[in-house]
């Protein structure tokens, strides 16, 4: 997610994010992301990536909002997007009232939608409430990853994170990764997925309509 102001030029998303967060405005702005993030992928489905997954993250506030996942639902049915084919990411932090966000992510994963617990590792990560959660997929936040090449216990930490998601059947995605480096010493470990700049940065439609057409991403 990029804006692109006819002044200030490209805007990081940790820029505006946070401003949309407190006007309220990122429920609004998370819905629109959604259906046409899902329309993307559906093109690129019918032009030869039948099996192509879109990943998504979800604010707070678009979490606890009214009808969430009625909503999503909704919304998958307007762009035709097979809800299979579809990956929230949410963070602990949202599991504040945690039978109400159990029963959300039960709603959405009984149609299909995959379920990514972001940001692991951060701020305060709760193994009581991550067995409770119904989830698919354990994501490194890219701090970690940063730090796998230096002398620090974070190599022990990602090791750690992911033999817990696997115990839990969970696939365990670490993200950041730059360097070749890195991605060696989360293969040794174990990680099932990885993304980052080493892969790709991030592009438009265009550029990545094209990397899908050559069937690779590196």
């Amino acid at each position: 997610m990029r804006w692109t102001h006819s002044e200030l030029g490209s805007i990081e998303p940790s820029v505006f994010i946070p401003l949309a967060e407190q006007t309220g405005v990122i429920v609004e702005l998370g819905e629109w992301i959604l259906g046409e993030a899902c329309r993307q992928a559906r093109y690129w489905q019918c032009d030869g990536n039948p099996n192509l997954t879109i990943a998504i993250n979800i604010s707070i506030r678009q979490f606890k909002s009214p009808n969430f996942s009625s909503r999503v639902l909704e919304i998958l049915d307007e762009v035709d997007f097979d809800p299979a084919f579809l990956e929230l990411e949410v963070t602990e932090s949202m599991m504040q009232n945690l039978s109400e966000s159990i029963s959300i992510l039960s709603e959405l994963r009984s149609k299909g939608v995959k379920i990514s617990i972001d940001d692991f590792g951060t701020g305060y990560s709760s193994l009581s409430i991550l067995r409770h959660l119904p989830a698919d997929f354990l994501k490194i936040d890219r701090s970690f990853t940063q730090e796998l090449t230096a002398d620090t216990p974070s190599d022990s930490i990602v090791k750690l994170i992911i033999d817990i998601g696997h115990s839990m059947n969970l696939q365990v995605i670490c993200e950041g990764i730059e360097q070749l480096q890195e991605l060696s010493i989360l293969q040794q470990y174990g990680c099932d997925i990885g993304q980052g700049f080493y892969f790709h940065r991030p592009s438009s439609p265009e550029e990545i309509g094209l990397l899908l057409s050559r069937k690779s991403l590196v």
